[in-house]
């Protein structure tokens, strides 16, 4: 019905329909499928929220003399030096030098790698402490810098696993209250959490991976990048309702874009009580209206999105497998749901009105010409499965 081509000649040309994934489901039902089909040329979809596989790689340049970092930390944090002298990579999840963890459990995690990385966009001084075993053409042993943003050759936000296409919701069936990376769970079902989009998400308004794949450009925290590799634990292959929306996890995005272009407001730190630091991203993701079984798809609603309640006191941590039941996220959002009877009060540990914020600045982007869609030059897997770690014996 339309091509990539097409569309982009009629955002260069300021004509382009556009509407976020909020506002699709309205327009469609007043117009009519195949009427919206033909009007609407691109649909943004978005999403916020924690995304513990994400790191940057940086370049520092060379100091005088030059030095062959083996060890290094910034801000005592420390980042990963087995590649060139002066690149260094910085996890999202790493911890600050001292910090104690869980040793006085639950531990507060102050200070980690996403606020390194928060920092960092946000233009403030950082210090960069390293060590090296010196030799001949990198002589020096140790150096102390302080530096920001602008002084780096590159910050490159290159991210594994990021925008899972559908995610648990964590309930706490034991008989003490547990710290998760989806919060703190109290006791006896008392209260439950989740961490997704719902309807605004990318991948499920994009079920099949149809439009999103390896080259897709996306904006990630206001920077234009991409789409560099099926994330890390994508599993395409996984039940799905009638309409082909994953009940369960699912598909996963592996992004990178320049981290000197992104806004500081979608670039957050985050520290969860007794469990570790992570960095929250924005995300938004253009779905092109190529025909009308496209546009459809990108209709899902809230009500129609299955997410598994799985218990996080031993089903999780166990891998038992067990599933307790499935909640859709209109339910969600109400913030109650009712399991076996029990009404639970549910919160959620992404935001809904900051990706409906990215979802909307993504669309006025495309509207004015700034951001052209791209096709994938690769499709994601529809058919994998995610393996797990086999506990063998050495072989003899």
């Amino acid at each position: 019905m339309k091509t990539y081509e097409q569309i982009n000649d009629r955002i260069a040309s300021g004509k382009a329909v556009v509407l976020t994934a909020d506002e699709i489901m309205d327009y469609v039902d007043k117009k009519g499928l195949e009427a919206a089909a033909r009007e609407v040329d691109v649909v943004t979809t978005a999403t916020f929220g924690p995304m513990c596989s994400s790191g940057c790689f940086i370049n520092f340049g060379h100091s005088k003399p030059k030095i062959r970092m083996s060890e290094a930390w910034i801000e005592d944090v420390l980042v990963y030096t087995g590649i060139a002298a002066v690149d260094v990579y910085l996890g999202a999840t790493q911890l600050r030098h001292g910090d104690p963890a869980n040793m006085y459990y639950p531990g507060e995690f102050r200070y980690g790698g996403g606020h390194v990385i928060e920092d960092l966009v946000a233009g403030k001084s950082l210090q960069l402490f390293a060590l090296s075993y010196g030799t001949d053409e990198y002589p020096r042993r140790e150096i102390r810098t302080w530096f920001t943003i602008n002084d780096l050759n590159q910050a490159i936000m290159v991210n594994p696993r990021n925008c899972y296409q559908n995610y648990n919701v964590a309930i706490n069936d034991g008989d003490r209250t547990i710290c998760t990376y989806l919060g703190v769970l109290e006791p006896r079902r008392r209260n439950a959490t989740y961490c997704s989009a719902g309807q605004l998400s990318p991948l499920l308004n994009d079920p099949y991976y149809e439009t999103i794949g390896i080259g897709t450009r996306v904006w990630l925290a206001g920077a234009q990048g991409h789409v560099y590799a099926e994330g890390t634990q994508h599993a395409g292959a996984c039940d799905r309702t009638p309409d082909g929306v994953p009940t369960e996890g699912a598909g996963t995005l592996a992004l990178t874009a320049d981290m000197k272009r992104m806004k500081p407001e979608f670039v957050r730190g985050v520290s969860i009580r007794g469990y570790g630091v992570s960095l929250a991203l924005g995300v938004g993701i253009p779905i092109p209206i190529l025909n009308a079984q496209i546009l459809k798809r990108t209709c899902v609603r809230d009500r129609d999105i299955l997410a598994p309640v799985i218990d996080y006191s031993a089903d999780y941590p166990n891998k038992t497998g067990r599933t307790i039941c499935h909640v859709n996220y209109e339910q969600l959002r109400s913030g109650e749901i009712e399991i076996d009877g029990k009404k639970i009060a549910v919160a959620s540990f992404s935001s809904y009105h900051k990706a409906l914020e990215v979802a909307n600045l993504l669309a006025d982007e495309i509207r004015r010409g700034k951001f052209l869609l791209s096709p994938p030059i690769q499709p994601l897997p529809k058919n994998t499965a995610m393996k797990s770690l086999v506990i063998r014996k050495k072989p003899v």
